[in-house]
């Protein structure tokens, strides 16, 4: 169930923090809980739903191609989540690949904006990337850290690392590393107010209304609020439960019964 991107307080400190690791030129770390948003919010802010098929079928596709050079320019990102055991080796090899076809599309939007740029021999695109953000940065040996951070001194390109909490603290250990961190955001949980702005959208989205006045409405959303402790994982997960729940019972109203229902189909950890 597919409701577009909900641009919640967190997602706007997200980009905020950022902006700033991209302005300075530094390391930044980013971490929080599992499930709350974080891969979400760092993917849209490098655009990476829309960059990532483009880039990955590579070739020209007529009308497609100057709309994603141009979110390519404005990006200027790339965003990369290791593989298990990955070797460090190849997390590198991975990285300098989309730095290349990123650099390349952005590239190519200012030479078809500027006329003087048009005759310019080709040069080193990935210059044009300003941003690296690794996802499950838990996942990277020493010996790659080591490597990003030799790669960040010698191109002063930003580099921002998420994981969960601790990775702050485990980064101490890592003294080269840790002494050019520059920036560390904790990713918290949806708060009250914002649970309800998401809940309403949910409530939209199955053709009802939210009234948190309503007793019933109160009860659901105590419920929700309850089971998912303000997780945007767990709630994205729970409403096509309750979707389902509705339709087979043929219900109308959500309520804290419709809730516990759709939630004990779930693995839900504490």
């Amino acid at each position: 169930m597919s409701q577009g991107f909900i641009v919640t307080k967190e997602h706007r400190r997200f980009t905020e923090f950022a902006n700033a690791v991209r302005k300075e030129h530094t390391i930044g770390i980013c971490h929080g809980e599992a499930g709350v948003g974080k891969t979400n919010s760092a993917r849209r802010y490098a655009s990476w739903d829309a960059l990532e098929p483009f880039i990955t079928e590579w070739g020209p596709r007529g009308d497609q191609d100057a709309k994603h050079y141009a979110l390519a320019n404005r990006s200027r990102s790339v965003f990369y989540t290791p593989e298990v055991a990955s070797r460090p080796k190849d997390v590198m090899c991975d990285l300098g690949h989309w730095e290349n076809k990123v650099g390349i599309c952005a590239d190519e939007h200012l030479r078809l904006t500027d006329p003087c740029l048009a005759t310019v021999k080709a040069r080193d695109s990935t210059k044009l990337v300003e941003l690296l953000i690794i996802d499950e940065a838990e996942r990277l040996t020493p010996l790659a850290l080591e490597m990003l951070r030799d790669e960040h001194d010698r191109t002063h390109r930003a580099i921002i690392l998420i994981g969960m909490p601790g990775i702050d603290e485990r980064f101490r250990h890592y003294p080269q590393l840790y002494s050019r961190l520059g920036f560390s955001h904790r990713y918290r949980a949806l708060g009250r107010d914002e649970l309800l702005f998401v809940l309403d959208r949910h409530w939209k989205h199955l053709g009802r209304t939210l009234d948190p006045d309503d007793f019933t409405d109160a009860q659901a959303i105590a419920a929700i609020e309850r089971i998912t402790r303000g997780n945007f994982r767990l709630l994205e997960r729970l409403f096509p439960q309750i979707s389902r729940v509705l339709k087979i019972n043929q219900l109308e109203t959500i309520t804290d019964d419709v809730i516990e229902a759709a939630a004990s189909v779930l693995v839900i950890g504490t």
